[in-house]
């Protein structure tokens, strides 16, 4: 029955009228067509009743005549024509779903209710730094953090040479002359060539507090046949205020021999585009500093050793380390009432990470009993090695602290009750 009903689809047959019906199955005779489907001949003795209006079933499913078909088809509306136009994609269900991802955004953004408390909140103060002034001047922007503050609520000194020291890597790496070194250009790693610091002068206007923003700037020189001077200023960044003025002395040393070294011509071309014809930021002090002993020494501190954490990426131990060591034998009157207005140190020697130290410290111009009272002191300070060998030679000036950190640095909590 199903092949029967296949093959009316590709062939049509008339439907026959009733009369001819019935005369067809009264006499018994051809085949009489009951909607596509045909029936047994009277010789078999069997009657066929149907009616061409019922739609035939096959397994129980009702399935269409062709002419049925073909009636349905011809009440369906013809398809448009296939063109470039309605066969892009519907945008606009794309659209609809973007527009609602941003509306759902909006709204869990309008449920934070988040609103800036200042308008410089959003300002990125501390973005990575740049080269300025016809790519001679490298600026970057440090805010003072909660670690970086002492008692008296303002930045260490050390933390101010720590900013000083990180924009001076800052600056070799951004104008790409930075090798896989500590500040080294490629042609000085090739040669095994490391900068080391001899001189470093140092003058503190103002220390900055907590929250606060520095802008630092750094520049290069030339000093002399083979040597580098480095200048600093430390401003506040809201206000342009200078705060620090710094002014360094660099020279080349091998870092396997450990001994000095002149400036390769290779290295002269790396980094001779990036002088300037500028004198030093600070006048120099020439004045000389001498060597203490435990005889002209007033205070004296033993047994100072450096930590693994100490050691920068070439073994030794950061110079900037060596100032906290200069001062763990000034005198704690001194720390209380007055703050490091000047500092000038010499670097003599390099320290290692097994090394011990002695610091020592002599006060000038002031009575040793009297500190606190005293108005601006002077200090001379040396850091050797047990056996006596120099490590820093400096001088430091102090002045009275501002009264409000006077007082926040005497102030003694009250005991509870």
């Amino acid at each position: 029955m199903v092949a029967t009903a296949a093959t009316s689809s590709f062939f049509p047959v008339t439907t026959p009228s009733p009369d001819s019906g019935g005369a067809g199955n009264k006499h018994g005779a051809g085949h009489v067509n009951l909607g596509g489907l045909k029936s047994k001949t009277a010789s078999s003795g069997l009657q066929v009743k149907a009616k061409a209006q019922v739609p035939s079933k096959i397994n129980g499913s009702i399935v269409a005549t062709s002419v049925e078909s073909l009636k349905h088809e011809d009440d369906l509306p013809s398809p448009p024509p296939r063109t470039f136009i309605n066969q892009l994609p519907d945008w606009s269900m794309l659209l609809a779903a973007i527009t609602t991802i941003f509306l759902a955004a909006e709204k869990q953004w309008m449920m934070l209710d988040w609103k800036p408390r200042r308008p410089d909140m959003l300002i990125d103060h501390f973005g990575i730094g740049k080269i300025v002034q016809d790519g001679l001047v490298f600026r970057e922007n440090f805010p003072i953090r909660s670690y970086e503050i002492g008692a008296d609520r303002t930045a260490s000194i050390e933390t101010v040479m720590n900013h000083l020291q990180e924009t001076a890597l800052n600056h070799v790496k951004t104008a790409g002359i930075l090798g896989d070194g500590f500040g080294s250009t490629p042609e000085m790693c090739k040669k095994n060539l490391i900068w080391v610091v001899t001189r470093m002068q140092v003058v503190v206007d103002r220390y900055p507090t907590w929250g606060d923003v520095v802008q630092v700037d750094t520049w290069v020189s030339a000093s002399g046949k083979n040597g580098m001077r480095r200048d600093w200023v430390l401003r506040d960044c809201k206000t342009g205020e200078i705060l620090t003025r710094a002014s360094s002395v660099w020279v080349m040393m091998n870092k396997l021999t450990r001994r000095l070294s002149k400036i390769p011509e290779e290295v002269r071309e790396e980094i001779g585009s990036y002088f300037v014809d500028s004198d030093p930021i600070l006048e120099e002090d020439n004045r000389k500093l001498p060597k203490l002993d435990d005889k002209t020494a007033d205070y004296i501190r033993t047994g100072l050793t450096p930590r693994w954490s100490d050691l920068d990426v070439n073994q030794h131990v950061n110079n900037v380390k060596y100032i906290g060591w200069i001062l763990e034998s000034a005198p704690q009157a001194i720390l209380e009432s007055h703050e490091l207005s000047a500092m000038t140190l010499e670097y003599r020697r390099e320290c290692g990470r097994d090394s011990v130290l002695h610091s020592l410290t002599a006060v000038s111009g002031a009575d040793t009993g009297n500190l606190a009272r005293s108005g601006h002191v002077e200090c001379k300070h040396l850091l050797r090695l047990e056996d006596g060998a120099e490590i820093v030679r400096a001088r430091t000036e102090w002045r009275p602290k501002p009264a409000n950190n006077f007082d926040i640095v005497n102030q003694v909590p009250a005991e509870s009750t």
